[in-house]
């Protein structure tokens, strides 16, 4: 069981049943994986799903967050600021390093600067990768 950080669009990609990445979301609520979100995390996956699909949905996604027993939710005390060309990306790095998280999954460039940090180390994987790992 790994713990994962997904950024918002990872997220949403994987939430179609007949997406290619669904087996992501599946795996968090099937003891596969440990789903860690923070507060603020939670606030830009409603915000964004209203924005783009609906509110009814995003209500129903971070509720189904939330009730799931493999998530982690996780209060980041010390906020790391390793991205610096688009600083929003920052609460999935504390959240990844404050959760324990194994990886963060995510198609956004701006998290390839992690890559060449060593402390804390923060690995990244595409939406490809984890569902080649998850098979």
């Amino acid at each position: 069981m790994d713990r994962l950080v997904l950024d918002t669009n990872s997220l949403i990609q994987s939430l179609p049943i007949k997406s290619k990445y669904h087996d992501l979301w599946v795996s968090l609520f099937d003891g596969r994986n440990i789903f860690c979100v923070s507060n603020e995390i939670l606030e830009e996956y409603e915000e964004i799903i209203q924005r783009k699909i609906s509110s009814i949905l995003a209500s129903r996604v971070i509720s189904t967050i939330l009730s799931n027993e493999f998530t982690s939710l996780v209060t980041p005390y010390f906020h790391f600021n390793l991205i610096q060309s688009d600083e929003d990306d920052n609460k999935f790095v504390d959240c990844a390093v404050c959760g324990n998280a194994k990886v963060i999954v995510t198609e956004d460039h701006h998290f390839n600067i992690l890559r060449k940090i060593s402390f804390p180390k923060v690995d990244i994987c595409s939406l490809d990768e984890i569902i080649t790992h998850l098979r």
